[in-house]
């Protein structure tokens, strides 16, 4: 029962991590005009929201399996 505590344990700490950071922002590259040797390409700037419920759920489910892990090993 030893793995249902470790799993209960990463999605606190994912839970956690996604209550405190709002989104995930990168840069795509796309190529606009690929013309022979001329190649024009763009940067666009994209977000990733990461919903508060996500969070909650996360830290509700990773108690829920440390507490059930814990009472079964013992």
């Amino acid at each position: 029962m030893k793995l249902m505590v470790l799993a209960g344990i990463a999605l606190i700490v994912l839970g956690v991590v996604g209550l405190a950071v709002d989104n995930i922002s990168f840069t795509e590259q796309r190529t606009v005009i690929d013309a022979g040797p001329l190649k024009v390409t763009a940067s666009e700037q994209k977000n990733i929201p990461i919903p508060t419920i996500a969070g909650v759920v996360s830290v509700v489910v990773g108690l829920g399996l440390c507490f059930l892990g814990a009472r079964k090993s013992a």
